[in-house]
């Protein structure tokens, strides 16, 4: 994947089917590393829902020759930090340290998720943890609203479900059910090994094999449920100040050929404080304080919404502002300017945003994991450059006009509120 005018990045496949990519930067002091695993929300059964998002905070809690506290003393004490995430497709668990310290975070980061102890008494309280989050997560309703735009939007699917799990999966999932979990997805061919700073590819390739010591198996096989029809409205009621909306559609998948153009819609429709719901929501009417659309992709599907936080006396106001921009949208297409600026934004923003070795070491992990593939920061440019008016009018036609628009509402109001 190297050579001039490429990034630096290489690859390597081990024989249990685990991937090892790197991109080097030497100009810099710092290695990023992390594991990727193929494993989300949408491959829990429904009594374990919440089991991948479980397991990313318990990895951490110690293995069979670490306490948590010894993990995070380890990268603490160097100055490095360390996370993970869960998402509906995957989970990931990272670390940042100094370069010269790359050897103890790849050893960390193969014991915590090759070996994690899982304690019964650090499991009951990362148990208590999570419960916690998701009080958190219920006393948001900025959050609970684009959970309920994913349930509306993929009824029945595990893709309308919170990765966080239901109180009551989180209090039942017993040790054993996680442990087994993890042993079943756990496995070397369903994760991808990033790293990306002042390092070496064969260094890491040499760390990551010596950490490894677990038989590969082939991972449970996905189940691609089939979609029902999208529920238009859903609402929950509560006292709060503001009126939380978001209203949009299914979109495309991560591979769907139009998805550079979605991209270039999406900027110049909500992406930023020059786009169309920005200036009008907001600049010209005072509407909100928080306007703007974003774009998901899936494995076989997508989403497109639009979020607007406004009182709820003037929710009907802006949700009609909302849909009148779409309309003129789908009506009018995208103007060359307009195209030009959202294309300029979306290839400027992506140069910056790879500036770290973290960011970097995110988009390996990703796109490797995601779509077998690393485009380069060149080719990601090519592909927005080569967006046309042409190709947005076709995706706006795709998307917007011929998709049902769903509603989600989280406020003072009833549903007939909004019928």
């Amino acid at each position: 994947m190297s050579g001039p005018g490429t990034d630096p990045i290489e690859r390597t496949r081990l024989p249990s089917g685990l991937r090892v990519l790197t991109e080097s930067m030497p100009e810099l002091r710092s290695v990023a590393i992390g594991f990727w695993v193929g494993t989300g929300g949408v491959d829990e059964p429904d009594e374990l829902l919440g089991a991948s998002h479980f397991l990313e905070h318990l990895l951490f809690k110690g293995t069979e020759t670490r306490a948590a506290s010894e993990i995070a003393h380890a990268i603490e004490s160097v100055g490095g930090d360390m996370n993970a995430f869960t998402t509906q497709e995957y989970t990931a668990f990272y670390v940042r340290v100094p370069d010269d310290h790359l050897a103890v975070a790849a050893d960390i980061l193969s014991s915590v998720v090759w070996s994690p102890a899982f304690r019964p008494d650090e499991l009951e309280s990362e148990r208590q943890v999570i419960l916690e989050e998701i009080r958190m997560r219920d006393d948001t309703p900025d959050d609970i609203v684009h959970e309920l735009f994913a349930e509306a939007l993929f009824p029945k699917h595990p893709l309308g479900r919170s990765v966080l799990g239901t109180p009551d999966t989180i209090t039942s999932a017993a040790r054993d059910a996680i442990a087994q979990y993890h042993a079943m997805h756990y496995r070397p061919s369903n994760v991808v090994v990033a790293a990306a700073g002042n390092l070496e590819h064969q260094q890491v390739v040499d760390l990551i094999t010596g950490g490894l010591d677990v038989e590969d198996g082939e991972r449970p096989p996905r189940v691609d449920p089939s979609f029902a029809p999208p529920e238009l409205l859903v609402t929950e009621r509560r006292p709060t100040e503001q009126a939380h909306l978001v209203f949009g559609v299914r979109a495309l998948a991560r591979d769907d050929p139009d998805r550079y153009a979605l991209s270039v819609v999406n900027q110049a429709l909500g992406g930023g404080m020059s786009s169309r719901l920005f200036q009008e929501v907001r600049e010209k009417r005072g509407l909100a304080y928080a306007v703007y659309s974003y774009r998901v992709a899936f494995d076989g599907t997508g989403a497109v919404g639009i979020y607007a936080g406004t009182s709820p006396e003037r929710a009907h106001e802006t949700l009609a502002v909302v849909r009148g921009e779409l309309d003129r949208l789908v009506a009018d297409g995208l103007p060359e300017h307009e195209l030009a600026a959202a294309k300029g934004h979306l290839k400027g923003s992506t140069a910056l945003s790879l500036e770290t070795s973290s960011s970097r070491m995110h988009r390996l992990g990703r796109s490797e994991l995601t779509t077998n593939e690393v485009p380069t920061v060149d080719e990601l440019v090519a592909e927005i450059d080569a967006v046309t008016v042409e190709d947005a009018d076709r995706v706006i036609q795709r998307v917007f006009a011929a998709t049902p628009r769903v509603l989600s509402v989280v406020g003072p109001f009833d549903p007939d509120d909004f019928a």
